[in-house]
C-alpha cells in the first residue's frame, strides 16, 4: 500500500500512464467532459475536492511544461486566477469555448467538486530528465 502521494487507484494509475506532451484537464464539476479521454472522476460533494487541492497534489507527481486555462477565470473566479497565475507564471488564456474543445485532444481528466466558475486547467506533460 501507497504511504505517500495520490492514493486514489484510478488517479495513480492514470497519471503513471502519461507521457511528454500528454494533456490533462482538470476541472471544475460543470465542466463538460469530451468523449474520449480517461475520465477520473473524483467529486464528492460540491467544492469537495477544491480545484486547489487537486492541482496541488497533481503538481507534486507530474512534470508540467505549460498550462491553458479560461480568459473568463479572471474576472468570475479571481481565486482560481490568482492560484493559475501563481503556480504557472507563462499560463496561456484562450477563450472558454476554445478551452473546451482542446480538452477533446487531452488524455486523461481530472473532474473535482469545485463549484466555483472557470476552475479549469490544461496541463501538458513534460519530462523529468
Amino acid at each position: 500500500m501507497k504511504k505517500a502521494g495520490i492514493l486514489n487507484r484510478h488517479l495513480s494509475g492514470a497519471l503513471a500512464e502519461l507521457g511528454h506532451g500528454d494533456g490533462v484537464l482538470v476541472c471544475d464539476a460543470g465542466m463538460p467532459i469530451p468523449q474520449g479521454p480517461r475520465v477520473v472522476d473524483l467529486a464528492f460533494r460540491a467544492g469537495v475536492p477544491s480545484f486547489a487541492e487537486v492541482v496541488d497534489g497533481l503538481l507534486a507527481e507530474l512534470v508540467v511544461e505549460g498550462a491553458t486555462a479560461a480568459s473568463e477565470v479572471r474576472e468570475a473566479n479571481p481565486g482560481a486566477a490568482k492560484l493559475l497565475e501563481g503556480v504557472f507564471p507563462e499560463l496561456r488564456l484562450v477563450s472558454h469555448e476554445r478551452l473546451k474543445e482542446l480538452s477533446a485532444g487531452a488524455r486523461l481528466v481530472v473532474r473535482t467538486g469545485e463549484a466555483r466558475p472557470y476552475a479549469n486547467v490544461l496541463l501538458r506533460c513534460g519530462v523529468f530528465f
